[in-house]
């Protein structure tokens, strides 16, 4: 409810019109285009985030030439002569002459001369000689990991732009990295709009559950985000303003009040802020009364400049700051988050585009009219099918869901490829 002897309603949109779920996501890209500033932080840091410079070797990979197996490097034609042991860790030993042998273990440094390594399984020692009983002949190489077999020294591994996995750290201290260069996470304040929102318990009459605050912190989180501060706003215009106005998140998200209803005021305290709309509706369902809006400098106090560093960016920071209004009506505001919250969070995060994922349906996906219609989906054997309970403020078809399917204007056909989005 507004506050008391609050009358004012939202103002009218000036904004850039309606766009198509196509254009709207390509805008909401565009406008993060310049990613946030480079951090360098030591690896375990460095989870979930996103190379700010391609990721180059350190050394030859492996740095020398080593046994892929427990056995004997040998030089030359057998049978050898067996003398000594290498292992893991140890600097190499002496060079090998034709005919010698040296017993060796995974990993461990080749010895020079070796021409091979004889697997401990096709080795048979009668004394001080060594045999091959392989049911093959042992050819030069054999079970040897070269120097630089995987990558040379200085050597482009990933590009920038890459996402920071378990396996890209793997990589980077394989190669020698101790820290990386990755992208600053942006920072996101949630807003979450009404007076009918409960934070816990049972809803009474006139009372809702507020279900985006639990779902979309995490997932904010996984597309590269810093969700500084979830905060509850009442319908007040007032607080609405001030509360854009203060906020010093590199992207502000709100659920609610995107429409033109009695208290619904995103509009007009985005005006007074001085922002600027860059998306004002998709023709999506559901989701259509979403918006992007880029947001003036949030000042002095975030950038340590006098002047709060260029106009228009935050802090001197490179790329602006940016509000997100969601619909209020759960499924709408995920569908919302997926065309313009994700791809600016991926943009500033410097993220690479990712190239859609395509599948067949197995049924024929109901669609609307005019506009395109995100809709929970499951994968089968014969390709993705519907499920039910997918209305605008439902939640429980996305609870079982795998993905959101994107469907053209009038529906898709059995068998036609449709794309799919991440489910949260």
């Amino acid at each position: 409810m507004s506050a008391v002897g609050q009358t004012t309603v939202a103002a009218p949109s000036t904004g850039p019109g309606v766009l198509s779920w196509a254009q709207a996501r390509e805008a909401a890209r565009r406008a993060g285009l310049r990613p946030l500033p480079a951090v360098g932080l030591p690896l375990a840091e460095a989870l979930g985030r996103t190379l700010a410079e391609p990721l180059t070797a350190l050394t030859d990979l492996p740095a020398f030439d080593t046994s892929a197996m427990d056995g004997w490097a040998v030089a030359g034609p057998g049978p050898w002569r067996v003398a000594g042991r290498v292992l893991a860790g140890r600097a190499a030993s002496a060079p090998l002459a034709d005919g010698a042998a040296v017993e060796i273990a995974t990993g461990a440094q080749l010895p020079p001369g070796a021409t091979a390594v004889l697997r401990r399984e096709h080795g048979r020692t009668d004394g001080t000689l060594l045999h091959d009983c392989g049911h093959q002949s042992l050819t030069t190489g054999q079970d040897v990991r070269p120097r630089g077999q995987e990558c040379r020294r200085g050597e482009a591994l990933l590009p920038g732009g890459a996402l920071v996995g378990p396996a890209v750290l793997g990589l980077a201290a394989a190669c020698g990295h101790d820290r990386l260069a990755v992208r600053r996470r942006p920072v996101v304040e949630l807003l979450v709009l009404g007076d009918e929102l409960l934070a816990s318990g049972v809803p009474g009459p006139g009372l809702v559950r507020d279900a985006l605050g639990p779902l979309l912190p995490p997932w904010l989180r996984a597309a590269g985000a810093e969700v500084a501060e979830v905060r509850s706003v009442r319908d007040d215009f007032g607080l609405l303003r001030d509360a854009l106005r203060h906020s010093t998140a590199d992207i502000v998200v709100t659920t609610g009040g995107t429409a033109a209803g009695p208290v619904d005021f995103l509009h007009r305290a985005l005006a007074e802020a001085g922002a600027r709309l860059l998306v004002d509706g998709v023709a999506v369902r559901p989701g259509h009364p979403m918006l992007l809006a880029e947001l003036p400098s949030a000042g002095p106090a975030r950038s340590g400049l006098p002047g709060g560093g260029p106009a228009g960016l935050p802090g001197g920071l490179p790329g602006g700051r940016h509000l997100v209004g969601l619909p209020g009506n759960p499924l709408a505001a995920v569908a919302g988050t997926v065309t313009l919250a994700l791809p600016l969070l991926h943009a500033r995060s410097g993220r690479s585009a990712v190239t859609p994922a395509l599948a067949p349906t197995a049924v024929g996906l109901p669609g609307h009219p005019v506009d395109t219609r995100l809709l929970p989906v499951r994968r089968t054997a014969d390709g993705v099918v519907p499920l039910a309970f997918d209305g605008p403020a439902m939640l429980r078809g996305l609870a079982r869901a795998e993905a959101l399917a994107v469907v053209p204007p009038g529906g898709a056909a059995a068998g036609e490829p449709v794309e799919l989005l991440e489910a949260p």
